[in-house]
């Protein structure tokens, strides 16, 4: 491998979700400290000035890019800028997804608008992202590597947010099957599956609380959106040239434990009792 153990030096790796603060913004971090330059993209100019525009004055190579990748539109212009970078496109991370607090609810309240929200915000932002990166990879015969950001809900089950949790199992689905088709192309295709992360976005639900967190999580803490970056850097990059079609849980091993489930099936790691009432209310 060289001195170059990561194999990221002068190639172009697209970020999609970039601007969040959480787990998006320490992969633009981590891949540009790599020696890659980034192109990052979020739907909002503010969140990549705030965000993202601290890592520039950093002096990393990262070209800030405000684009929706649930559009075709968004799509192409990100593609443009990458084709404008100095260096060869090589890889891209989908972080673009999540869902909001108002999105949970029983199964049996679930509105097709809401089922189709969170299937573009989740999967098509992911698909229609890697199909483009990979018809371009493949188009200038270059190798590639595609990492996708899933959850654990979408390994297991996620009571009172089931459209969520199937979005991100249809991450992973779609992940195996790009993979098969992409190989002989020698373009990888994987998922990292976060467990509970300390992200601005999970402190909207997710509270302090040390004790459920260790009686919860084999390893006693909430993850780091530091530490999904380094998993991702890991599938990125030619340390796993071997490895593709495949899941990383990096949850503390909360799936080895799964016990953050209460008596009504609600997550322990809700802080509001009123959220949990909302959620759980069966009727329309």
């Amino acid at each position: 491998m060289g001195d170059d153990l990561l194999g990221l030096t002068g190639r172009v790796v697209i970020v999609s979700g970039a601007g969040g603060g959480g787990i998006g913004t320490m992969i633009t971090r981590a891949v540009a400290r790599s020696g890659a330059t980034v192109v990052a993209v979020s739907r909002s100019l503010d969140n990549l000035n705030q965000h993202i525009g601290p890592l520039i004055e950093e002096g990393l190579p990262v070209v800030p890019v405000a684009a929706d990748a649930a559009t075709d539109e968004g799509i192409a212009t990100v593609l443009e800028q990458a084709r404008d970078v100095d260096g060869d496109l090589y890889g891209l991370v989908n972080v673009a997804g999540g869902a909001a607090p108002n999105t949970w609810m029983p199964s049996t309240r679930v509105s097709r608008a809401d089922w189709r929200a969170l299937f573009t915000q989740n999967l098509e932002t992911m698909f229609f992202m890697s199909q483009a990166v990979a018809a371009e990879l493949r188009g200038e015969q270059r190798p590639g590597s595609i990492v996708s950001i899933s959850s654990i809900s979408g390994v297991n089950t996620a009571p009172f947010h089931i459209a969520y949790g199937t979005a991100k199992a249809a991450v992973i689905a779609a992940t195996r099957t790009m993979a098969v088709e992409l190989a002989a192309a020698n373009i990888r295709v994987n998922v990292v599956a976060p467990g509970v992360t300390e992200t601005p976005a999970s402190g909207t639900y997710v509270d302090d609380d040390p004790e459920r967190d260790h009686r919860a999580i084999a390893m006693g803490r909430r993850g780091t959106p530091e530490e999904q970056a380094g998993a991702v850097l890991f599938l990125l990059s030619q340390l796993s040239s071997y490895v593709t079609g495949q899941t990383l849980l990096v949850d503390g091993g909360l799936n080895l434990r799964w016990t953050h489930l209460g008596a009504d099936n609600t997550s322990l790691f809700l802080k509001d009792e009123n959220f949990r009432a909302a959620i759980t209310r069966w009727e329309p």
